[in-house]
């Protein structure tokens, strides 16, 4: 009985060391894990720091850009603007524009000649030229 005690306890004992044993590896292995994933984990947060940057970098580009845009469609309106007031400023154009528009709806060459008080060569001109298109 005694010889099964002692036997209880020596196998109680190597059970406990083999479990003690286990666990310190197992524990090795996770603090090496650990390690490993902290040191991914910080680098993970250098590169979001890095995208975070750049990001803020594309987006004040951006916002420049629309400015830009803004600006230069403000200009190109008033720049519109400025040639139809000078289409409509000067006598001549009035008359070769009123000429075009009588041409579109189909005057013939005597006409457009006689209400635009234009040359024949040029009411000729105007004249094949709608035709062209």
């Amino acid at each position: 009985m005694e010889n099964i005690a002692i036997i209880t306890s020596v196998l109680s004992l190597v059970v406990s060391f083999v479990i003690i044993s286990f666990l310190f590896l197992e524990n090795k292995k996770n603090k090496s894990c650990n390690k490993e994933l902290n040191k991914k984990f910080s680098e993970l947060k250098q590169q979001n720091i890095i995208i975070r940057s750049e990001i803020d970098e594309l987006r004040g580009g951006l916002l420049n850009m629309g400015k830009r845009i803004l600006q230069l469609e403000q200009t190109s309106q008033e720049l519109s603007q400025n040639q139809q007031e000078l289409q409509y400023s000067d006598p001549d154009s009035k008359m070769y524009s009123r000429a075009v528009k009588m041409v579109e709806l189909g005057a013939q060459l005597d006409e457009v000649m006689k209400e635009c008080e234009l040359p024949r060569a040029e009411a000729e001109l105007l004249l094949s030229l709608h035709q062209q298109k």
